[in-house]
């Protein structure tokens, strides 16, 4: 081990491990020390200028998922272009909603010119690998919705037909976003039916738990659901 994962198992809460783990189901749970967030970014801060810090971005696979957690903070502590090839050769090993989702809403740096960005957020839709595709998607939730992109985001991932239920639950976490953020562009998406049932009916669910959207417009998306 080095000396981030040392740090790590010193600074396991096992009573975080038996919370935690349990939002995380696709995770071996002796894989999770259960280190806070907090803690993960404070380590990530720490080390990622250091040579220990690069050694272990190179280190992959990792042991435990508390080290993920902390290889995504990372990424986004780094400058924008030298976090390319740290992101794919991270990808393959993402196999959890939560480093994906992490680690998209860490790389503001890497994300701050989206448009910059946007064939690798499609290569990332075209794969195979079920969190490639969830890291496609959140990346546009993230970083395309509040820009002049926000049209072609929806248009991208109005066409995702996938099964996994991870790619799935991110679709409609994107169109319910998409319906606080753009209401009157991702509206067509609900009225025309074009997603499948279960996306469609948990988007509008996701969207009428919104405080963003107003009583009347939740009321209108509910006479949609299938």
């Amino acid at each position: 081990m080095n000396i981030i994962t040392d740090e790590l198992v010193e600074r396991a809460d096992l009573k975080y491990k038996s919370f935690h783990s349990k939002l995380i189901p696709t995770v071996d749970s002796n894989t999770v020390l259960g280190v806070r967030a907090p803690v993960c970014r404070e380590i990530a801060k720490r080390y990622v200028k250091s040579p220990e810090g690069k050694s272990f971005l190179n280190s992959l696979p990792h042991t435990y998922y508390d080290e993920y957690i902390v290889h995504g903070y990372m990424l986004g502590l780094l400058d924008s272009d030298k976090a390319m090839p740290y992101i794919e050769a991270l990808l393959p090993y993402m196999d959890n909603w939560a480093v994906v989702d992490i680690t998209v809403s860490s790389l503001k740096k890497f994300f701050a010119k989206p448009l910059g960005r946007l064939d690798f957020v499609k290569e990332c839709l075209s794969s195979s690998e079920e969190y490639t595709v969830r890291f496609g998607i959140v990346s546009l939730l993230c970083y395309y919705l509040d820009c002049d992109m926000a049209r072609t985001s929806i248009d991208l991932v109005k066409q995702i037909k996938r099964d996994e239920f991870y790619i799935k639950m991110a679709q409609a976490w994107f169109f319910a976003t998409a319906l606080t953020k753009n209401y009157e562009l991702a509206l067509p998406i609900i009225e025309g039916n074009i997603l499948d049932k279960w996306t469609h009916n948990k988007a509008i669910q996701k969207a009428r738990e919104s405080l963003c959207i107003p009583k009347d417009k939740k009321d209108y998306l509910k006479t949609f659901r299938r």
